[in-house]
């Protein structure tokens, strides 16, 4: 198995509700380590950059207003196919549609208020992380 990383955010609606813990204890336990993480507190202009993909899409401008509501716990996995285990971990975009025991299933309120995100591929990865840590803030 391939040793990657890949990007996870635990949505303002999980931390609202103090769930960052329980979250991360499912990651780690799905056999992803941390190698870096921090709180913040995004900006519109951040969202948009990190978002930038949908832009296009009629559910912008509500997915960048909701990212900005509250902090986001920004981290980086590391782990044997981090990309496919920490999605795999999170569950479907639509709690409904997620496996019993996955973030999503356990803690999402909606399909947009659903308490995490992960990268789609490595490449994506290697993007979305270098829009939160620089190289000296990844510790492995």
């Amino acid at each position: 198995m391939a040793t990657e990383r890949t990007l996870s955010i635990i949505k303002p609606d999980a931390t609202r509700r103090n769930l960052t813990g329980k979250i991360n204890a499912m990651l780690e336990e799905g056999g992803l380590r941390f190698v870096a993480q921090k709180r913040i507190k995004l900006d519109r202009e951040r969202a948009e950059r990190f978002y930038a993909v949908h832009k296009e899409r009629p559910f912008f401008n509500d997915l960048c207003a909701f990212m900005t509501s509250g902090p986001v716990v920004v981290q980086v996995l590391e782990g044997d196919n981090a990309v496919a285990r920490n999605r795999e971990i999170m569950g479907a975009t639509n709690p409904a549609d997620a496996n019993e025991g996955t973030i999503r299933k356990s803690f999402a309120e909606s399909i947009e208020a659903n308490s995490a995100h992960g990268s789609d591929s490595l490449e994506n990865a290697a993007i979305e992380i270098a829009c939160f840590f620089s190289d000296d803030e990844i510790v492995g």
